[in-house]
């Protein structure tokens, strides 16, 4: 009976926060975070031409995640690799796109880690907001050290005709 009041806990959870992206995304506010995002998207992704939508889509993958839905957040990131594979000159290989996106993926920065709210909600926290501060310190060094590490691999592994 635990398992199934956590599990109603975060279906709540994750109910509201898609709701949310879901606004988001109707208003224009994700279209608007992608505009503003583009300067530093643009530097992390110098391969991606700056017009093509593979930028919009990584930009709407990263403001799932830094809002904690990732569930809302993996069909958007299979998205944007599905189109990173139409600039790939080898297909089948990931790209250094491909590797940043995946590292920044996996490192994911959250501004609300909102599973971890539903967690300690369900399970009778008193405060379960908390752990946000600590969250947020701990996934942007993640995230920080991750890029370094994809930026550095990529120039020490460079993808060459070799490696087909």
């Amino acid at each position: 009976s635990k398992a199934f009041e956590i599990a109603l806990g975060l279906g709540g959870i994750m109910s509201f926060w898609l709701g949310i992206a879901q606004i988001a995304q109707d208003s224009g506010l994700v279209s608007t975070l992608a505009k503003y995002s583009a300067p530093l998207l643009s530097k992390l992704f110098p391969d991606i031409p700056k017009s093509h939508a593979a930028l919009g889509t990584i930009s709407m993958n990263i403001c799932a995640n830094m809002l904690g839905i990732g569930n809302a957040a993996t069909p958007i990131g299979i998205k944007a690799m599905e189109q990173l594979e139409t600039l790939n000159p080898y297909p089948g290989i990931a790209t250094n796109a491909m590797c940043t996106l995946l590292a920044i993926n996996t490192s994911s920065v959250q501004l609300i880690p909102s599973t971890a709210l539903g967690l300690l909600a369900a399970a009778g926290s008193t405060n379960p907001s908390i752990i946000i501060s600590t969250s947020l310190i701990a996934t942007s060094a993640s995230t920080i050290v991750a890029v370094i590490l994809a930026i550095i691999f990529s120039k020490l592994y460079p993808v060459t005709k070799e490696h087909i």
